[in-house]
């Protein structure tokens, strides 16, 4: 299941740089494009306000 990020994201980028296939959008706060995740999990492990979880 594709992951998205909540509104405790400070929008440091910190997921973006850890995707593997470029499915975060920069933004107010960051967005994942739910048709281009993978559900790998990398940008949820490396976000450090938790702000990332499964859909």
């Amino acid at each position: 299941m594709p992951r998205k990020i909540t509104d405790v994201c400070v929008a440091c980028g910190t997921c973006q740089g850890e995707c593997p296939v470029g499915a975060i959008n920069e933004g107010d706060i960051y967005t994942i494009d739910p048709d281009a995740c993978v559900d790998c999990g990398a940008c949820e492990a490396a976000c450090p306000t938790g702000a990332i979880v499964e859909d």
